[in-house]
């Protein structure tokens, strides 16, 4: 432990002091050290202005998703996660979805919501009205913040005012509706939202505090379809078994948990590898899947009249080619021109399709050899190489392990030792 964690002007140092700085206090080796200086494909100078006190980087491997027909167009699609047997999921996935034409997106444009909170109001249905009343006003001010995001057809489009209950009393929550083109809009919707917040002052005579993008961009979004034909996935009692798997997240939520995390494995894989806010799409897709009241899938499965599987996604997706890491960051814009989308919604509508496949992957496995299976054959190699095995050695030390049902480190160990010998 360090001795203090106060360090006066740390922020002011170049990285490489502080990286020494930090080796002093917590006693890293030359060799930690190197690592983390090794920011892998991301300049130290662009790392440093990305986030604040940077000593180094972290990186995952970038895998390609393979197989992949989206609205009658072939991707290449880079995914970036250190959990074995996604991207081998979706791509077998995407490989069974081609049968039947492949993955079909529709989407409802790149709309995000701009909060205003206004409080102290003496008659909130009042206010509320005020508020509507000056509409027009309010989206000019708003217009005026981003000149050039409305010249490309962007910018507030519509105002909703809502009196809402809360411990602190009534509020009301004035909602710009903001169309942000080829970005994924936080900061034009909040730069726009500041500025029309003493125009709503006025009206209301109440006291503005939030002026914030809201992460629900529930009319931000994409919805998915595959069908997927019942002899490539085998038969009507594999179809019959993913149903019932999907049935089970829809009536419980512990198991929609883990149903709706495994859409999320292929959509934040992609979003990563792109330089993608996932921070956002998570706490929009949770929030989405428990709009109704309760936790819900954001997928569905059923059989159709020729018996075989047919499954939906619906969820926001609020992603953007503007700015963010997706522009400054050298694996990100690498990543984007593999994937070759010129547009925010069709990054969207890839993310998509790949969460499909993925959680198709993920219940298909469940319902019939279990998830572990295709899973363990590729934690067994990442154990083996962890363990010290090399070359060769990591599939036969792999191989062992699988067959013997012990996928353990300490048993890596054993097989690598003895190989060794």
């Amino acid at each position: 432990m360090v001795e203090s964690s106060e360090q006066p002007g740390f922020y002011k140092l170049p990285m490489a002091e502080r990286l020494k700085l930090v080796q002093k206090l917590t006693g890293l080796t030359d060799d930690e050290v190197k690592t983390l200086g090794n920011t892998g494909g991301l300049p130290s100078e662009t790392a440093d202005h990305m986030i604040e006190n940077v000593i180094g980087a972290i990186a995952l491997p970038m895998g390609l998703g393979t197989n992949f027909l989206v609205n009658g167009k072939d991707y290449l699609i880079p995914m970036a996660i250190e959990e074995a047997s996604v991207v081998a999921a979706a791509s077998n996935a995407a490989k069974m979805a081609r049968l039947k034409g492949g993955f079909k997106i529709t989407n409802t444009g790149p709309v995000m919501i701009g909060q205003i909170q206004t409080v102290e109001v003496k008659d909130p249905h009042g206010a509320r009205m005020a508020v509507l009343l000056h509409k027009q006003e309010i989206l000019d001010k708003a217009n005026e913040q981003d000149p050039v995001l409305v010249s490309l057809g962007g910018g507030a489009k519509d105002l909703n005012s809502r009196v809402i209950q809360s411990v602190k009393g009534p509020m009301v929550i004035t909602e710009l509706i903001v169309s942000t083109g080829d970005a994924m809009g936080a900061n034009a919707v909040n730069t726009m939202a500041e500025a029309v917040a003493p125009i709503i002052e006025r009206v209301t005579g109440g006291k503005v505090y939030l002026r914030i993008i809201s992460n629900l961009a529930d009319r931000r979004l994409v919805r998915a379809s595959a069908v997927f034909e019942k002899e490539a996935i085998g038969g009507e009692e594999a179809v019959d078994g993913i149903v019932y798997a999907y049935a089970f997240a829809e009536g419980d939520p512990y198991r929609c948990a883990t149903h709706n995390k495994g859409i999320m494995n292929g959509v934040i894989a992609v979003a990563i590898a792109c330089g993608q806010d996932i921070r956002a799409l998570e706490a929009g897709a949770h929030s989405y899947a428990s709009k109704s009241g309760g936790y819900k899938p954001l997928t569905t499965w059923e059989k159709n009249k020729d018996g075989d599987l047919v499954g939906t996604l619906e969820m926001p997706m609020a992603v953007g080619l503007i700015g963010g890491a997706a522009r400054v960051h050298p694996a990100a814009k690498a990543a984007i021109k593999i994937l070759g989308v010129k547009t925010a919604v069709e990054l969207a509508e890839v993310m998509a399709a790949v969460g499909l496949a993925q959680n198709f992957a993920a219940l298909r496995a469940l319902a019939s050899e279990g998830i572990q299976r295709g899973h363990m054959k590729l934690h067994a190699r990442n154990l083996a190489a962890n363990a010290g095995a090399t070359g060769d050695q990591i599939d036969i030390v792999a191989a062992k392990m699988v067959a013997e049902k012990k996928v353990r480190f300490d048993r890596a160990k054993e097989l690598v030792e003895q190989l060794s010998k």
